[in-house]
């Protein structure tokens, strides 16, 4: 067993959990993508609960690193909330997949406590970036972000559920755009 394999396992796991979610956790399948045996995913995640647990930690982890990388490499917070779509974006352009955590978020009811966490939590760091980004650029004032902040979190996540059902990248550029005419992201 090589040292990466449990990162080997997270990044199969992630490709998985975004094409079919929560459900499509299948320790066989996801040992044949690997290339090893089933008993060594048992190893490093004992249930499929415990790794869910880690995909959706890592994925919020790394979600939240691209937010803060997404800031440094912006002229400022309006440019950064202007590029915040192709955060998203980039999961269609991956063979039609979907953000991971808004996956789970739709089996919610059906997931462990422990994984239920972790999702919101990268729902949790996407507002809190999209409420300090809309503050820092005099778009709404601290009272409204919060507000706005959730919008735009879930137009984005409803344009990228709708171009998926389509397989049509473009629909979620049209609604992208269609939501800066509009007003909800600023132009």
């Amino acid at each position: 067993m090589s040292a990466n394999t449990r990162e080997d396992i997270l990044a199969a796991a992630r490709l998985v959990g975004q094409a079919h979610g929560y459900g499509g956790l299948n320790f066989r399948d996801l040992a044949q993508e690997v290339g090893i045996k089933a008993a060594s995913i048992h190893y490093h995640f004992p249930s499929k609960a415990d790794l869910a647990v880690a995909v959706a930690k890592r994925y919020w982890e790394d979600s939240a690193a691209d937010l803060e990388s997404l800031t440094k490499n912006s002229s400022g917070p309006l440019e950064a909330l202007r590029h915040y779509p192709e955060t998203f974006r980039a999961s269609l352009e991956n063979e039609n997949r979907i953000c991971l955590c808004s996956f789970m978020s739709a089996q919610f009811d059906d997931l462990p406590d422990l994984v239920k966490t972790e999702v919101q939590a990268f729902a949790d760091v996407n507002i809190a970036w999209l409420k300090k980004m809309l503050v820092a650029a005099k778009v709404v004032s601290h009272r409204e972000a919060e507000k706005r902040a959730r919008a735009i979190y879930s137009g984005i996540v409803g344009a990228q559920l709708v171009a998926r059902s389509r397989a049509d990248i473009t629909l979620y550029d049209n609604l992208i755009e269609s939501y800066r005419t509009a007003g909800l992201l600023p132009a």
